[in-house]
């Protein structure tokens, strides 16, 4: 009996018990289905944290008090560093030999911007920052001007407008020249900046930016912790040598006894994408452990349901002997049916996982991804359950004699 004869039995025979084969079918994309669906929702994670992340640049690294990422509960040790100080930033700015560009940004406050008679919502974060903002955080300017150093050494009542509190404000007429409240000081509009869009689910356009030594004068706290320090090496060819210096130039102003550890964090994009790539490597395998127990599951409900088979077409399967039929004829044509049923299954599993897992993408605008090697691992995977778990029954199925299967009642 050749192979299209086999295919066709094996074809019929599924179409024969149809509920049966359903059932065995469901388990299979089960399986299939809790594999890719954890693994594309990680990979789309994955890729909005690489997208987002490229506001480090491959030319800037971050300075904090406590590392930019966190998980879990920091140790007292870090929780109790001490203040990283608009002074100290300016002295590392003073002592670098290397040519770079040093930017900060500190939150002072949130709440509502006021203009005449309209408002926002009262989500507005109102932000200090130097001239050098806009080139360290990878920032546009929309309209008006940014910061100068002269804003910034008399600590002017000026402002710079993110998109949503502009929409918010001024949809129909240009901001620039009008004065706003925020945050319980009023500011002169100078510019308003390109949109951002979000970062881990907070938006970067409902934002309202004044100098910094305006924040001081206004909210007081020179002596804060400033939230980020970005500097930018002008040489991105430098950036291993920058970041060096700037490590010892911060232990030096921060009085960091030697063999003690930093009590600063110093983060480049490779750092942070390492750091997300080691916990979205746990949650694949810890998604495709999952997956993998229920494709086993579902393996044993086939090697079940075909067992059953087996036995309920033992005296068609002694007819066949009779009539010529040899042991790898049967044998073939009960693996294809095992054969077919993961194929489907695993074929149904991948689609519906693919989709479902990008549904996170689609709902948050991010881009979507499919993952192609877990596609190809899932397609050897159910093959092989095909072999293994179907292999048992069609043995058996095989090695039946003819007279003792034509008795069977």
């Amino acid at each position: 009996m050749g192979i299209i004869e086999s295919l066709r039995m094996a074809l019929e025979s599924l179409r024969g018990h149809k509920t049966r084969s359903s059932l065995t079918l469901l388990g299979m994309v089960i399986g299939v289905f809790a594999i890719i669906v954890s693994v594309t929702a990680v990979e789309v994670i994955d890729v909005y944290f690489k997208e987002k992340l490229q506001f480090l640049g491959s030319s800037t690294f971050s300075i904090t008090r406590t590392p930019m990422i966190q998980t879990g509960r920091l140790d007292s040790s870090v929780r109790n560093r001490p203040a990283i100080t608009f002074e100290q930033v300016e002295r590392l700015e003073d002592l670098m030999q290397l040519p770079v560009t040093v930017s900060v940004i500190e939150d002072f406050t949130r709440g509502k911007v006021v203009y005449s008679d309209r408002e926002t919502e009262p989500d507005i974060v109102v932000l200090g920052v130097d001239e050098n903002m806009l080139g360290n955080y990878s920032y546009e300017l929309d309209m008006g001007r940014f910061f100068t150093s002269d804003d910034l050494a008399y600590a002017r009542p000026v402002c710079v407008l993110g998109t949503d509190v502009t929409n918010a404000l001024f949809q129909f007429e240009n901001p620039i020249g009008k004065v706003v409240k925020a945050g319980g000081t009023r500011c002169e509009i100078i510019g308003v900046l390109e949109s951002k869009g979000s970062i881990f689910g907070q938006s970067q356009d409902s934002r309202i930016y004044i100098p910094i030594t305006r924040g001081f004068s206004t909210y007081g706290g020179s002596n804060r912790n400033i939230a980020n320090i970005s500097v930018r090496v002008h040489n991105p060819v430098m950036i291993n040598a920058a970041t060096d210096e700037a490590t010892g130039r911060m232990r030096v102003i921060r009085k960091v006894e030697p063999g003690k550890g930093n009590n600063f964090e110093i983060s480049t994009n490779d750092s942070m994408q390492a750091i997300f790539e080691a916990f979205t490597g746990t949650l694949t395998a810890g998604g495709a452990g999952i997956g993998l127990i229920s494709l086993l599951a579902a393996g044993i409900g086939i090697m079940n349901i075909m067992l059953v088979s087996v036995t309920e077409r033992t005296r068609e399967i002694g007819i066949r002997k009779s009539i010529g039929a040899r042991r790898k004829d049967i044998l073939r044509q009960f693996l294809l049916e095992a054969f077919f049923l993961c194929q489907i299954g695993g074929f149904i599993g991948l689609l519906l996982g693919a989709g479902v897992g990008n549904g996170v993408a689609f709902y948050f605008d991010i881009s979507t991804v499919f993952p192609t090697d877990w596609a190809i691992i899932s397609v050897v995977m159910v093959t092989g359950i095909a072999l293994i778990f179907g292999g048992y029954p069609a043995f058996k199925a095989a090695r039946l004699s003819p007279i003792d299967a034509l008795r069977w009642e």
